[in-house]
């Protein structure tokens, strides 16, 4: 896949155009945006501003709980929480307290962002996040770097959001992931499946990801030992198991929509037939092209699924999860990206966040990708993501707890940036406002199984957003971002604006990576795209 001349980074960044920016996390920290970094999360012990007492006042609070908006509301945070909500007008605070008057303000909780693969400079990626006001992430392909940067942010060395990192992808053998992204581990039968369990457990993972080609045997083995060793699994419905099935096996999170299509299909039946005959070439050292191949054996069982739409089938189905407590993450927005490429900007204020190089190949990138299809192929690729977004609506009238995320790490897709362009397409499918924020925040929260995030109330981490205007009159208001609050810490307007300067700065000083280095992440918002 290398293409010399127009820059070496050429060839490295079009295999990187599903698995997320280019693996050059290492890069020494700039003078600029270190010293911004600390002066924005350093240590309690180390930075005396952050002892006592934060009172935000006579703000309107969302709480993230569907309540309504709270007009007038004084939300004192200290250690980290948040110790008291409550009337302005009622609130008496101690004399040491630090007030911030947010007086036409609105204040929701941080946004929780549910898939991402974050990948790139330290100075430029866990920064991002939270000055986009994502204060937690939760990381669908683990690698050593990630657990690095929790571990920054823990200690208050690097400013950035809670991370819930997951393990390595685990998928069958061949797997739609070469060498070329990273390891991946392949299982070929359920001695290996629970092998793998219980390593990634021991590696640190937060939960076991698994993948599109595990064989029944293996998936089902890794159920079992998931419960065994009581770590979560979550992920890709395999294509060899019923989303009822993986759904009982207590399967937490169902990523994407693929699945979706074929298990609502009256055609069901004949595609999984079809899609068993799908082969990959284990000799094929690209990932990208591994993709490509699956892409276009893959595309007429899509096309097929979504002309077999059975609404009967969906009901039963979205009861079945709802009452087992299995939440879906949608990632509209990377679907949107690779199934309506010309309706991608050609520009956005927040691309200034990572390298030039990095986002000047995204257009080649995606014409590679999605290039060459018919008039035919449009119109029904068209179709099949308007399906996406009934989808959506159709789960959340069912009681599917759904939860936002982006698959970031996917070009067009900016770390932090990208949740909320996904919580204007969970409106454009159908929710409320109000609705779009839960699924960022409260019901996030719940599906990744952090009680003390994802509402405003007593006793909850303090990770908030205060914003400019209303979200709840217009979702693209989360954009119009005043200040945030990154686990008790409060970065108001001018010091944010400062700290995005530096992540600028630094971004625009990060190198190409060298040809033939390695990238991460997922590129599961291309598995059934209907390339």
């Amino acid at each position: 896949m290398s293409e010399a001349p127009v820059g070496a980074h050429r060839g490295m960044a079009r295999r990187g155009f599903l698995a997320g920016a280019a693996a050059v996390t290492g890069t020494a920290l700039t003078s600029t945006a270190s010293a911004g970094t600390a002066r924005a999360a350093g240590t309690r012990a180390k930075n005396g501003a952050d002892t006592g007492p934060l009172a935000l006042t006579n703000v309107t609070v969302i709480d993230g709980s569907g309540a309504p908006p709270a007009p007038g509301m004084t939300v004192v945070v200290e250690g980290g929480r948040i110790t008291g909500l409550a009337p302005s007008a009622r609130t008496r605070l101690r004399p040491d307290t630090r007030t911030v008057d947010l007086t036409g303000k609105y204040l929701i909780p941080g946004l929780i962002e549910a898939h991402t693969h974050s990948d790139g400079p330290e100075t430029v990626i866990p920064a991002l996040y939270a000055l986009a006001g994502v204060t937690t992430v939760r990381e669908m392909r683990g690698q050593p770097v990630h657990h690095e940067w929790r571990e920054k942010i823990r200690s208050g060395a690097l400013l950035g959001p809670r991370w819930v990192v997951g393990s390595p992808i685990v998928d069958g053998a061949p797997s739609l992931w070469a060498a070329d992204v990273g390891p991946t581990i392949e299982v070929r039968d359920a001695a290996e499946a629970r092998r793998a369990v219980r390593r990634v457990k021991r590696e640190g993972a937060d939960f076991v990801k698994v993948y599109s080609r595990l064989s029944r045997d293996a998936y089902f083995a890794i159920a079992d030992e998931a419960r065994r060793q009581g770590i979560p699994h979550l992920g890709h419905c395999p294509d060899t198991v019923r989303i009822a099935e993986a759904s009982a096996t207590g399967h937490r999170t169902i990523e994407h929509l693929h699945a979706l299509l074929l298990a609502t299909s009256r055609h069901e039946k004949e595609i999984r037939r079809r899609l068993a005959a799908v082969r990959i070439d284990p000799r094929d050292p690209s990932s990208l092209s591994r993709y490509h191949s699956w892409f276009q054996q893959v595309h007429p069982l899509e096309w097929r699924a979504v002309q077999g739409y059975d609404r009967d089938r969906a009901d039963a189905l979205f009861r079945s999860l709802a009452a087992d407590g299995t939440a879906v993450v949608p990632t509209l927005g990377v679907h949107r990206t690779l199934e309506l490429p010309d309706d991608v900007p050609s520009r956005a204020e927040e691309w200034k966040y990572l390298p030039a190089w990095q986002t000047e190949s995204w257009p080649e990138q995606l014409a590679a990708l999605t290039g060459g299809r018919t008039p035919q192929q449009d119109r029904q690729i068209r179709r099949i993501f308007a399906h996406r977004l009934r989808l959506v609506s159709e789960l959340h009238g069912a009681g599917v707890r759904l939860a936002a995320g982006t698959d970031t790490g996917t070009g067009y897709l900016v770390p932090g940036f990208a949740l909320h362009d996904e919580l204007a397409l969970l409106v454009a499918a159908g929710l409320t406002p109000a609705e779009a924020l839960r699924a960022a925040t409260r019901d996030a929260a719940r599906t990744l199984g952090l009680p003390a995030v994802g509402t405003v109330a007593r006793g909850q981490a303090a990770d908030l957003l205060v914003l400019d205007a209303d979200p709840l009159r217009d979702i693209h208001n989360t954009r119009r971002i005043h200040g945030v609050v990154v686990d008790g810490r409060w970065i108001p307007p001018e010091e944010r604006r400062r700290l995005l300067a530096a992540v600028e700065e630094a971004a625009a000083q990060t190198p190409p990576p060298q040809e033939g280095a390695t990238v991460t992440g997922c590129g599961c918002g291309g598995h059934l795209s209907s390339v």
